[in-house]
Formats: structure tokens, C-alpha cells, sequence
């Protein structure tokens, strides 16, 4: 049976592209950066930083936020960080260590957890052994931490003589069969998790094809903290990381596909959602929305189901209220499904305040702290659905059970103890009235609507009596 970090299962994250959330005066920064709100680019710098985050903690408190996801950190010359210089040094544009020294440690005394991302497959052409390599060619003793197969390198031009992630040449992928590549990575790892990282979200791990070497990766990770959470970028099932000795969960794009073809349906913009590690996404009904969760929540140990780091985009995706054309009913039933089904709830940076972004780099644009530019009603209604996942412990790690589905609707049953909520979500483009079966003993006489239109219904012979559902919307209800 797999043990995952209770924490995780009851946590709020919030993935922060580091680059592109806040700046802090207290931050010096280099001259030629892009305006803060101009379109982002491929290569450009916008100069967000760590200290900018740690001041906006408050803000990320009162949304409800328990947990930061942060894109890579370390010293790097892209904007993105995915090309690491230096694994032991957070890049001096975001502050440095001192930075995040501070943003954890303010983070943590506010009870919120931190959990930054680990680029071990590749590292970059700046990374000190790879350097070495490439001015002393044949004669480096770093030859084997990599794949080399000829020299010169052509490391900026011409065919790279040596592998690399997607045959980008300035992405040279780390040979990690090398005990010495195995012992830094495992050091560097050890490191953070001291400093005070509360975990690690792994980048393209299934490209270390080996499990011993992930097996001893959180051996190494948990004997430091055994609470600390390992979670991998994963596109599609994941049942070899997920045995209870590699990983705790994987980045949950199975659960915003399902999300996207539901909840958007034929409305997607299926270029933003094509060449994606889960296109194609099929349209679903009810019945078939019904089926993808329960498929979702049965592929694992029930201890990893509640730790799936459940999002509904990233900043590898188009964001989904561009993916839904603007359409925000759809956001919102998606947000009622992401926070009152098992797995942590993941919320990218400014989707709250209804942020747009196509494929990448547009789904990266800057977070705007001008409040007249926020959707302030969606952000209330993020506020609202978090505050009551925080509520009710049944949404969190409670029994999750379908109870009636069909067309453009479907209601389920969360149920822990003498706590049990109905969540019925309508699609459709027609209001709903219901008589639910609750298809399960509930010691109830009526619900009372916790979120969503308001309303009283009656129990009766097991069956939620008369409940309304406006199109497009969706409703919780508490069963007393």
C-alpha cells in the first residue's frame, strides 16, 4: 500500500511562473527587460522575481492558497529556467538564495508549502561539466556525464554530437547511468529538501527510463523529509511511477482533459488544445464526463488518488478560458469539479482573475496587480469553491461516488462519515431539475444548497427530491 504526505491531500497549490507573477523593488535587475505587460516572448525577460512573490502572500492567503508550485529557480539563462546552470544556486534575477530563503520561511509561517521543480533529464550548455567538455573536447573528465559521440560538439550549430532533450542543442541530456551524474543529482536533491523545499515536481521524468533511479531519488528525498512531495510530469497514466516507491502523484492531465471535453465540450478551441501530451480531447456528456472520473479515481492506490496534483492547465498548456473561447461557465464548472473531487487542486498563476493565454509562450504572460483589470466575480467565485473544499473534509479525502448522469449533466456523492455533500454540474444549455438517487445509505431528511443557486431539498426514499441546476452552472449540497 503506497504512504503519500497526508498534507498534500487536504493542500490548495498555486503554480507561479517565477518570470511572470510579481517584482519586488528589493530586487535588482538587469536593464534590458520586456515590459511587464507587454506580449511575452520566446526569449524575453519580464523580471519577476522571489521576493515579489513572498510579498504577495497575503494575497495568495486570502484566496485560499496552502501551497506554492514554483517553475525552476535555479540559475538559468532562459526565462523559463528549464536550461539549469548551476543546480545549488537560485538565479540571481530571482533574488538568489536569499530570496527564497525568505519566501520560505514567510511562506511557512503562514502554514504554506513549497514545492519547487527539478530539471534532471538535461541540464544546459552553461552547466559546468558540459562547458568543461566543450573547451577541452576529448580531454575532459566529464565526458561520461553525458552522451557524446564525436567531436567537435556543435553545440550552437551544425548536428550536436551528443544527445539532447528534443534535439535541442542546448539542452545536452545528463547521462544519469554515470554514478557521479546519479551522486550529484541525489546531492542536489538532499539539498533543497535541508534548505526547507517541501518537495519536488519532477520534469519529464519517464526520459530517465529507470526505476532504480527513482526508486533511490526518493529513498534519498524521504529520509530527509518524509513528508516531503514528489510528483512528476506525467501527460498519461502512470501506473509505473505510481507503486508506492518512485513518485506520490503525477501532474493530473488526464483530469483536465476529462475537464475540458465536459465542461467546454464543443466549444473547445481544439488548436489550443492539438499537439498537447493529451490531445486529441474528445467531447464527453454526462455519462461519459461520469465514466472518465471514475475511470480517473480507480487507477491508483487510493493514498495516490488523493495526492494527484489536479490542474486544468499549466504552463505547458493554452490556458482554459482560452481554450473555452472566454467562455467562463465553463471555467467555473470546471473549478466546481477540480475542487470538490480527490486530488490537490492546482490553480495556475491569474486564471482567478480570468488571465487568457494561447500555446506557449502566450499561456506565460505577466499577472497585471492593477485590480481594474481582474474579473473580480470569478475571483470570488474561486474564493468561494476553495473556501468550501477548506470546509468540508468530505471533498478532500472523502468516498467519491456517481451517482446519476445524462446529457450535458452529472451528479456525484462525497461521503465521509456523517458528512456528505451531492455536487450536480449542468452543462447543458437548458436549466435542470433533478430528483437525484443518492444510491447509498444517507442518514439525511434534507440538503441545503452550500454553493451554487440557493435551495432546500427534501430526502425522500433515498432520493434528493426536486433540485434545480441553472444552465451552465453547478451546485453543492449539503445533506442534513
Amino acid at each position: 500500500m503506497a504512504t503519500t504526505p497526508e498534507w498534500v491531500k487536504h493542500a490548495i497549490f498555486y503554480q507561479v511562473f517565477p518570470d511572470r507573477f510579481a517584482q519586488s523593488a528589493r530586487v535588482s535587475k538587469p536593464s534590458n527587460l520586456e515590459g511587464w505587460l507587454d506580449k511575452p516572448t520566446i526569449y524575453g525577460f519580464k523580471g519577476g522575481d522571489l521576493l515579489g512573490v513572498a510579498e504577495r502572500l497575503d494575497y495568495l492567503q486570502d484566496l485560499g492558497i496552502t501551497a506554492i508550485y514554483l517553475n525552476p529557480i535555479f540559475q538559468s539563462t532562459a526565462n523559463h529556467r528549464y536550461h539549469t546552470h548551476d543546480y545549488y544556486r537560485v538565479d540571481p534575477i530571482l533574488g538568489g538564495d536569499a530570496a527564497f530563503r525568505e519566501l520560505l520561511d514567510e511562506a511557512h509561517k503562514r502554514g504554506i508549502r513549497i514545492v519547487i521543480d527539478g530539471v534532471f533529464n538535461h541540464a544546459s550548455r552553461g552547466f559546468y561539466q558540459f562547458s568543461h567538455a566543450l573547451e577541452n573536447g576529448a580531454a575532459s573528465p566529464y565526458l561520461d556525464w553525458f552522451y557524446i559521440r564525436g567531436f567537435p560538439l556543435h553545440a550552437y550549430e551544425g548536428h550536436a554530437q551528443y544527445d539532447c532533450w528534443w534535439g535541442i542543442p542546448a539542452l545536452p541530456k545528463l547521462n544519469t547511468r554515470t554514478p557521479a551524474v546519479r551522486a550529484f543529482i541525489f546531492d542536489v536533491a538532499e539539498h533543497w529538501i535541508r534548505f526547507g523545499a517541501d518537495g519536488w515536481r519532477l520534469d519529464v521524468p519517464g526520459e530517465i527510463d529507470d526505476d532504480a533511479f527513482w526508486r533511490e531519488f526518493r529513498l534519498r528525498v524521504k529520509r530527509v523529509n518524509p513528508e516531503a512531495y514528489l510528483v512528476g510530469e506525467i501527460w498519461g497514466e502512470a501506473h509505473r511511477w505510481l507503486r508506492g516507491d518512485q513518485f506520490d502523484a503525477v501532474m493530473n492531465y488526464l483530469f483536465a482533459k476529462a475537464c475540458i471535453g465536459f465542461c467546454i465540450g464543443e466549444r473547445m478551441d481544439a488548436v489550443l488544445t492539438s499537439g498537447l501530451g493529451y490531445s486529441p480531447v474528445p467531447v464527453l456528456d454526462g455519462r461519459g464526463f461520469a465514466a472518465a472520473l471514475t475511470r480517473l479515481l480507480n487507477l491508483y492506490d487510493r493514498a495516490i488518488v488523493e495526492v494527484q496534483l489536479n490542474l486544468l492547465d499549466s504552463h505547458d498548456t493554452a490556458r482554459f478560458l482560452s481554450i473555452a473561447r472566454g467562455d467562463e461557465a465553463a471555467l467555473r464548472l470546471a473549478v466546481l469539479c477540480q475542487m470538490t473531487c480527490p486530488g490537490a487542486p492546482s490553480v495556475y498563476y491569474g486564471d482567478e482573475i480570468g488571465m487568457l493565454g494561447g500555446k506557449d509562450p502566450d499561456c506565460r504572460r505577466t499577472f497585471t496587480w492593477e485590480r481594474e483589470r481582474w474579473n473580480e466575480n470569478l475571483r470570488a467565485f474561486y474564493k468561494a469553491a476553495i473556501a468550501l473544499r477548506k470546509r468540508f473534509r468530505a471533498l478532500r479525502d472523502g468516498a467519491f461516488r456517481v451517482l446519476d448522469a445524462a446529457d450535458r449533466w452529472v451528479a456525484y456523492l462525497r461521503q465521509r462519515d456523517d458528512e456528505a455533500l451531492v455536487v450536480v454540474l449542468n452543462a447543458g444549455q437548458q436549466p435542470l431539475q433533478l430528483d437525484v438517487p443518492l444510491d447509498a445509505p444517507v442518514n439525511a431528511t434534507h440538503g441545503e444548497v452550500v454553493l451554487g443557486a440557493k435551495g432546500d431539498y427534501a430526502v425522500q426514499q433515498q432520493r434528493l427530491i426536486g433540485v434545480r441546476v441553472p444552465a451552465r452552472e453547478g451546485v453543492v449540497i449539503q445533506l442534513c
